[in-house]
């Protein structure tokens, strides 16, 4: 318990034993008031003359010759024995909620350390909450199982995170050596013979290129890792074009969808859109670069896995004020098991890593943190072979 805690605990207990002091004083006052009064009333002032003999001996003053008439103010005498009991009173109401304090504070700190120290015995071992914790604690029982539960799940997520974040590492260092080679030694070739016949020199400079490429994209990869353990997203909202921002991506997409045979189809409202007619703008308040790069990793995701010559359909609408944005591809079906672990960071479809498809394991991870950040939320659903992925979006 932090020092400002405790403070407050201790001035709570200091204010309300003084509250109970001062509701208490006047509360007892009145009813030694009344009592006294009451008695005195009934037994015709007999009460307070005993009430004052029995603290001053009048007879013995006598005795040496003192007239208490004459020498004291028997009635102020009186009144101020009845004021001493008063005093009295109010002194036991004070030590009452003094008593009241030190023992509810002492009462307190048993009840901590008690609670400390079952959670100590519970969160170190591997105990039920019934067990560990005795009749009365049964709401501090319900609230450390929630919590061993959550952290039990959230070590285990980091576990499996780490061993696929070292695992991918070390993939991802072993297989640069493999382009790095190719590139070296075409390299070498192509500096070793001068007069290399020019069919033989592009083939080897093609091969080479190719070769970069693949260097490229795993160093990306790296870079991916390191941008995602060490920043945090931060998005620039302003109006975007969503419909043109579609086209735009399946036009930079040509290479790569040509290279695998694949056509990608864009519609926004139900209507056909390609980069020589965008149609009408449909207007979104995003981050501009951050929308493109999920798009851009759910096509990139679609090319990767669907079947060579089919169509990948991006599609947008607007319902009820949100924007519903459709990546559709056609290829094998992702088992559910899968399916439910697909945003997670590091988890990727091929696991035995073949170096046709997949990346490190992010692009879909940074694509729900985005989506999220937005406001809205990414899902994917996978049967008889078509695997489709809709992100919704507040439209403003």
């Amino acid at each position: 318990m932090s020092a400002s805690k405790r403070w407050a605990g201790g001035r709570g207990r200091i204010v309300a034993a003084v509250v109970g002091v001062a509701v208490a004083t006047p509360v007892a006052l009145l009813a030694f008031g009344t009592v006294f009064g009451f008695v005195d009333k009934a037994w015709n002032g007999s009460f307070m003359d005993w009430f004052s003999l029995q603290v001053l001996d009048y007879h013995v003053l006598e005795e040496f010759g003192i007239w208490p008439e004459y020498v004291f103010d028997v009635e102020g005498v009186k009144r101020f024995f009845l004021a001493l009991g008063v005093c009295c009173v109010v002194a036991a109401a004070v030590l009452c909620g003094v008593v009241w304090l030190v023992a509810s504070r002492r009462s307190e700190r048993a009840t901590v350390a008690r609670s400390a120290g079952l959670l100590r015995t519970y969160m170190g071992r591997d105990l039920d909450a019934g067990e560990a914790f005795p009749s009365g604690f049964e709401e501090l029982a319900v609230a450390a199982a929630d919590i061993k539960r959550d952290a039990g799940e959230k070590n285990r997520r980091l576990a499996e995170e780490s061993a696929r974040r070292n695992d991918l590492v070390t993939y991802l260092a072993h297989d640069l050596k493999t382009p790095l080679t190719s590139v070296i030694g075409y390299l070498s070739l192509l500096d070793e013979v001068p007069d290399m016949p020019t069919e033989q020199r592009c083939r080897y400079v093609g091969i080479t290129l190719d070769k970069a490429c693949r260097l490229e994209a795993l160093i990306n990869e790296f870079f991916d890792i390191t941008r995602y353990n060490l920043s945090h997203i931060e998005l620039e909202r302003a109006p975007v074009d969503l419909a043109f921002l579609l086209v735009q991506m399946a036009d930079e997409f040509y290479p790569q969808l040509a290279a695998h045979g694949n056509g990608l189809i864009v519609e926004v409202e139900g209507t056909r859109r390609t980069p020589e007619e965008p149609g009408a703008p449909l207007t979104v308040m995003a981050d501009a670069a951050r929308l493109a790069r999920v798009l851009n990793n759910l096509i990139k995701n679609a090319i990767a896995y669907s079947e060579e010559g089919t169509d990948i359909e991006v599609s947008a609408r607007v319902e009820r004020g949100r924007v519903k944005i459709v990546v559709a591809d056609t290829g094998s079906t992702i088992p559910s098991h899968k399916l439910r672990a697909i945003f997670d960071k590091f988890y990727r479809l091929d696991e035995a890593r073949g170096s046709g498809t997949g990346g490190a394991g992010l692009g879909l991870a940074i694509a729900r943190e985005i989506v999220e950040l937005h406001g809205g939320t990414i899902t994917a659903e996978s049967e008889q072979g078509r695997t489709t992925f809709t992100v919704d979006l507040p439209e403003t």
